[in-house]
């Protein structure tokens, strides 16, 4: 049986650039990873899709999200240089599994992995690189922009430039032990609708066939983004780019 899947909806959006990557050391070492493309050019779509194959191979034959993604990151922050701003970016997210080790997570950006455990427990593992976790909201305001990201796959700030501009480091991470349990990752135009919406994404994300609760997060989060856009004013309707990669861990 196959233990991933992905699904991907492009929305009203005019290209899909977002992108998914997994790749399987002979180690036995698997990264997974899934970048949210910044813009909707075929420049863009292209840049995504190379950036995530080259990111999966880095993380997993190193073994560790951190290490993969940030050789990856500083490569591009060296390809760029003073022209970075020019060139595309995207929000990434990997996590590595290898056998009898934890499970390391790495991300920039405001893509996310969750956790969903046989007992139903389920939990977002990664904080979003965001406006909106720099200016949380309050009783007063509505809190900053979400989505404004302060981190991204192909900008050249180090840890210490996000430090000081905005309190978080470019690249954070986190750490699962062995167990069983499903990997989620997911782009804001997979997540947000849900969240927005307070449905269940975990309901979503559990069943048998990965292939079709995948299916069912990415559909039912531009189906709802869609309604959600029209009630605010028939006239623009919109929907994100949304796409998930579900992955069942074992020890």
């Amino acid at each position: 049986m196959r233990t991933y899947a992905t699904a991907q909806e492009t929305g009203l959006r005019d290209n899909q650039c977002d992108a998914t990557a997994v790749y399987t050391a002979p180690s036995g070492t698997r990264a997974y990873v899934l970048l949210d493309g910044i813009g909707s050019t075929d420049a863009v779509r292209e840049w995504t899709r190379a950036a995530a194959a080259r990111l999966a191979r880095r993380a997993a034959r190193r073994g560790n999200a951190e290490t993969g993604l940030r050789a990856v990151y500083d490569a591009y922050a060296a390809e760029r240089g003073a022209w970075g701003d020019y060139e595309p970016k995207a929000a990434a997210v990997v996590a590595v599994t290898a056998p009898g080790k934890p499970t390391t997570i790495a991300w920039c950006g405001d893509s996310r992995a969750y956790r969903l455990t046989p007992d139903g427990t389920f939990d977002c593992l990664t904080r979003d690189h965001n406006l909106r976790r720099v200016y949380p909201p309050t009783d007063w305001h509505d809190g900053g922009n979400r989505n404004r990201i302060t981190s991204c796959l192909g900008a050249t700030s180090t840890d210490q430039d996000c430090m000081d501009a905005v309190g978080h480091p470019a690249i954070e991470t986190a750490t699962v032990p062995p167990g069983t349990w499903r990997l989620l990752l997911a782009s804001d135009g997979a997540y947000e609708p849900h969240e927005d919406g307070r449905h269940d994404l975990a309901a979503l994300a559990t069943g048998d066939h990965l292939g079709r609760a995948a299916c069912d997060i990415t559909g039912l989060a531009v189906t709802r983004s869609i309604a959600a856009s029209r009630a605010l004013d028939p006239s623009r309707p919109y929907a994100d780019n949304a796409t998930v990669l579900l992955a069942d861990i074992a020890p």
